[in-house]
């Protein structure tokens, strides 16, 4: 007769199998490539990213490849993408960051040269 903690241990490990996330769901494919360098714009899940994101993990991270194909690494500071100066929003031409369209009053900037065209932006 198996003992009670062994019964357990393998409840457990069913359960778990179970409960996984599956594999396309997880940016765990591969384990981070700490000295990678970030591929801007990637394409993941059908959708193209310009900057680090946090999908499926606790911290922002990107993709290695121009489409994730599981090599990743957590983003540092140096990862995030950089504003573009100049760019062109309406009708002007910023060479810093602007207040300019935002309704919260907080600064950003464009992650292209035409964010009139791209929609691409940060906040400052």
């Amino acid at each position: 007769m198996a003992r009670p903690l062994e019964v357990l241990l393998v409840w457990a490990s069913l359960l778990h199998g179970a409960a996984s996330t599956p594999y396309e769901d997880s940016i765990i494919h591969f384990p981070e490539v700490e000295d990678g360098r970030c591929v801007f714009p990637f394409q993941y899940r059908k959708e193209t990213f310009h900057d680090c994101i946090s999908f499926n993990a606790r911290h922002k991270w990107c993709s290695l490849n121009e489409t994730y194909m599981g090599y990743w690494k957590y983003c540092t500071k140096a990862d995030f993408a950089k504003c573009v100066f100049p760019f062109w929003f309406r009708r002007m031409i910023y060479w810093n960051c602007t207040q300019d369209g935002n309704d919260f009053g907080k600064k950003w900037c464009s992650l292209t040269q035409n964010f009139n065209k791209d929609q691409l932006w940060k906040y400052c």
